[in-house]
Formats: C-alpha cells, structure tokens, sequence
C-alpha cells in the first residue's frame, strides 16, 4: 500500500504540473559560478524511508506526502549575478555621462543553464525499492518541474510549439548554410554573441582545410523533441524580466561535401543521405521588444 501511495502522490504532482512537454526533459543538473540557482525545493515527511556522435556539432566542424512551496516561480529560476554584469557593461563616453546614465541593454547571459545530460537508465526495482533510487526520483521529478515552470511562462508570452518548432528547423537550417557558404555577417544575426564567435572560429578552421563546403538538409526533419526548457532571471524584483533557454534535438538526414582550391572533393559524398542527430540550445528574451530566437549553444554527449 506504501508503493501504491508513492506512485499515487508523483502522478498527482505530474498532472499539476500539466504539462506534457516534460515528458522528455530530464537531464543532469549543474552550478555555475555566474549565477545563483535557486530551484524548487521539494520537502517530504521521512524521504529517507519513502523516496527517491559527437552530437551538436556541424558536419564539417567538429510516498509521504511531498508540499510543493508556494514560492515555486521565484525559486525556479537561476539570477544572473549583477557583480557580472556590472564588469560586462561598456562605459559610456564622457559626452554621455553628462548628458545622463547610459541604458545598457543585456542581449543574452552568455552561457547555458544546466545543459541537458540524458540520464542512465535504472531497473524498475531500484528505483522504487532502494534509497539512492528515491533521491533519483525526486531529482527528476524536479528536473520536470522547472522544465514545466518554463515552458508555462512561456506560453504566457504567446509560444506555440507548432510555430517554435517551425522556426526552429528554419534556422537549422539557415545556419547550417551560411556556416556551409562562410557568411559571417547574416549568421551574426542568428546566433547570439558568444556563439558567433565559437562558430567563426569554426569557420576560419575549416577554411584552412577545405575551400568549399557544399550542404543539404534532407526535409522534413524526421525526429525534433524539446529536451529541456530553463529560465534565467535578470531582476529578483522582476520575474517577467526573464531569458528563456530551450534545448532542442535535431534528428536528420543531411548530404555534406567538401572541396579544395581545385574543386577536387576531399571529404563527404553529396549522393549519399548521412543520418544525424544535433541537440541545440535556441534562446530568446521575454522582456525585449522584438526579441527572437537565436542559437545560443549546441551540446555534444
């Protein structure tokens, strides 16, 4: 009757939750010294005795009763440090502090928050039946919690999956391609700041290598599901003041195919379809007028 009780109390708290989108986002959790995580925090009545390829690069690159705390939504998201960014804004010029402050406007935090990591699969009977498989559960029950937390915040703001999803596979896409055709001036645009310059570094690599790149994306995609979702708050006063970070896998097929100066092929076969599988980070502003998702990461597990 115990065990009964425990699956009875996680099923409840799932459909509280209430939204279906988590079932994939379990992953591996991760402090940054550039921020403060403050997540939800769980607390049970006698936990110990009833609880619990290289991916993401380009192709050419390489049960008691459990409380859920009211504060849920303040503590389910990471603040950026404001000593961080205090160093990180440009001083104005000396014409423009006499004039007045000068509004600094944060465009993206620069890192990922706690990226996906797929976690190892348990028996059944560990668990639910040993203590290190009750502190499991409970890490991943939590783990959803804050992927639902933001996935609900971000429908406040309007998000579609449908539409996401669209958009998504449409800058796959294009950044695939101006990272094939070396055009570092549209793909600033579609990248945020730290990723540019990992993807020119990229590019500049591969130059030295290769002349041209040719690369094609076989449609439609044949698998795309959200991994994770976090939120990164900017002002603790503020919780509409908020990045949100989602982490998308990419499973496609693709032609790749390099040449040298004399259009001689040295790598790849454009005739032949390769399978891959990318898991990407998109992220966007909820507190910017105009804002719009930018890549601003690919994991490699």
């Amino acid at each position: 009757m115990a065990f009964l009780r425990r699956l009875q109390t996680i099923h409840t708290l799932n459909r509280t939750v209430g939204v279906s989108e988590s079932a994939y986002l379990l992953g591996s959790s991760r402090s940054y010294p550039s921020g403060v995580s403050i997540v939800p925090e769980i607390y049970s009545q006698n936990i110990s005795s009833c609880l619990c390829k290289d991916h993401g690069a380009l192709p050419w690159t390489h049960g008691s009763t459990m409380t859920l705390r009211s504060s849920l939504a303040p503590k389910s998201l990471i603040y950026l440090n404001e000593k961080r960014f205090a160093t990180a804004q440009p001083k104005a010029p000396a014409q423009a502090r006499q004039m007045g402050a000068l509004k600094v406007s944060i465009s993206s935090p620069g890192f990922i928050y706690e990226p996906y990591a797929p976690r190892e699969a348990i028996p059944f009977w560990r668990r639910w039946f040993t203590r290190d498989g009750w502190r499991r559960t409970k890490d991943d029950i939590i783990l959803e919690l804050k992927s639902a937390y933001a996935i609900a915040k971000l429908r406040k703001s309007g998000y579609s999956k449908q539409k996401f999803y669209t958009e998504a596979v449409d800058l796959y896409k294009e950044i695939n391609t101006l990272m094939a055709n070396g055009d570092k001036t549209s793909l600033r645009k579609a990248v945020t700041e730290k990723m540019y310059s990992a993807l020119k570094n990229e590019i500049k690599q591969r130059e030295s290598m290769w002349s041209s790149v040719n690369w094609e994306l076989i449609e439609p995609i044949i698998k795309m599901r959200t991994l994770r979702a976090r939120l990164i708050g900017v002002d603790r006063n503020d919780l509409n003041k908020v990045f949100v970070q989602l982490t998308l896998e990419f499973l496609a097929k693709q032609k790749f195919e390099a040449y040298d100066s004399k259009g001689v092929t040295v790598a790849g076969d454009k005739t032949k379809e390769v399978l891959v599988r990318d898991i990407w980070v998109f992220e966007k502003s909820l507190f910017h007028p105009g804002a719009y998702w930018r890549l601003c990461g690919r994991i490699k597990i």
